[in-house]
């Protein structure tokens, strides 16, 4: 369930409390058909941080800021926040460690003298931007009321406010799942409870904590799409918001932060040891570019190196769209547009009836600007329907000729890498 909070947030020596609700694991459900968007393609890397340097140093000042603080947020959270090197600090072998402990320092916060103390960093005063790719490897902490968290917020959060402003959360994670992380977005209308959010969960069993994973959103100006580990488990659209408004169109800033307790968690128990950390291998931001004109047009090559076909060459509506070994000819000649289509024998990539089950065919139809008609290919080469939230799939993990293709939910199979041109 969802968690509303007030973060406290200081830019340029202001304190602005920004009333902040935390996301529930809604279902991946996409609301509507998508608008037209503009191919996603990652760009040259603009912001980075290895975090290479001497153990027990600070992170970068010419990087990251320090937020301190023991107000709880809103939320009842247990922690002080400081800018000490105890809570956050570099090892020397290339990671930022975020540290909770149980040592306050006479510390008061709002509940009286501190129980725990962390760190929260943010690049508001250093580094900011709209859209393109913003990744993290993290091994976050285990235990009951831990609540780690690797997001973003919109520059104009002193003027707008918040929700106005805009949050995407690109990793959350509760002590008492181990084993999933949620990702969302909140605006003005859907926000807190009411936030547009998904859950990604490990399979057999699998604690987050056991391993470094890679957290990362690849943000258009018409989609957002969350991966783990290079498999693509949500997409959100402006058609998801409804009459309410889309608030991405502008530089939003990174936040890094390990909570102790609160609403959402829980409270640590007898269960929860400490110190506990939350370590980053790095962080990275790339530009987003997107294609000008008609696009590229060439083949599309899946699994076994077989190509997206349409069957028999045939132009009609509803003409299977199959996997072919490949031939050069115009019925695997595909345009990827500016506008977010798919294009062979001047029809468009459709998911019949607009459907959004597991299984549901795709096919070739006349181009008519819906959701059902409108995908992106990730930089994990998933190629991702955004009237769906789902992934082009060869059904059966077959490569063989005349393998029907369909949409099914991203999984990072063979079956669902898709290479252009």
């Amino acid at each position: 369930m969802a968690a509303h909070r007030i973060r406290t947030f200081r830019l340029g020596g202001l304190a602005t409390l920004l009333a902040v609700a935390l996301l529930a694991a809604i279902g991946l459900s996409l609301t509507g058909p998508a608008t037209p968007r503009a191919q996603a393609a990652v760009g040259a890397q603009t912001w980075a941080d290895e975090f290479d340097g001497t153990a027990g140093s600070a992170p970068s000042a010419s990087k990251w800021t320090h937020e301190t603080g023991g107000s709880g947020n809103g939320n009842n959270e247990l922690q002080y926040y400081t800018n000490s090197t105890d809570n956050a600090a570099l090892d020397g072998s290339g990671h930022l460690v975020i540290t909770a402990r149980t040592s306050s320092a006479g510390l008061s916060c709002w509940y009286g003298a501190c129980k725990y103390t962390s760190a929260r960093l943010n690049t508001a005063q250093t580094f900011t931007q709209a859209y393109g790719r913003f990744e993290a490897r993290i091994k976050i902490p285990r235990g009951q009321g831990m609540w780690p968290a690797f997001w973003m917020l919109g520059n104009d959060i002193g003027s707008a406010g918040w929700p106005a402003s805009g949050e995407i959360d690109a990793m959350e994670n509760i002590g008492k799942e181990p084993g999933t992380v949620h990702g969302t977005i909140h605006g003005p209308g859907y926000s807190g409870s009411g936030g547009l959010g998904a859950a990604y969960t490990l399979a057999n069993g699998q604690a987050f904590a056991d391993n470094y994973h890679t957290f990362a959103v690849e943000w258009s100006p018409s989609a957002i799409t969350w991966s783990v580990d290079g498999t693509t488990y949500e997409t959100r659209t402006p058609a998801d918001v409804g009459s309410n408004k889309w608030v991405f169109n502008h530089p939003f800033f990174l936040i890094l932060n390990l909570a102790v307790g609160g609403g959402w968690p829980g409270d640590p128990d007898s269960s929860t040891s400490f110190p506990q950390t939350m370590t980053i291998d790095y962080v990275r931001v790339s530009a987003w570019n997107s294609d000008s004109g008609t696009g590229t047009t060439g083949p599309i090559r899946g699994i076994g190196g077989m190509c997206v076909d349409v069957a028999n060459g045939s132009s009609a509506d509803g003409a299977a769209v199959q996997l072919h070994n490949c031939t050069g000819g115009t019925a695997q000649q595909w345009t990827v547009g500016s506008d977010g289509t798919v294009r062979a024998l001047g029809k468009c990539l459709d998911v019949n009836g607009a459907g959004t089950a597991d299984g549901t065919v795709v096919q070739l139809y006349t181009c008519n600007g819906t959701g059902a008609q409108q995908w992106t290919h990730t930089s994990a080469n998933d190629m991702v329907n955004l009237g769906s939230g789902k992934c082009l799939d060869a059904t059966g993990n077959s490569s063989a000729d005349g393998t029907r293709l369909q949409i099914w939910s991203c999984s990072g199979g063979a079956n669902q890498k898709w290479t252009l041109g």
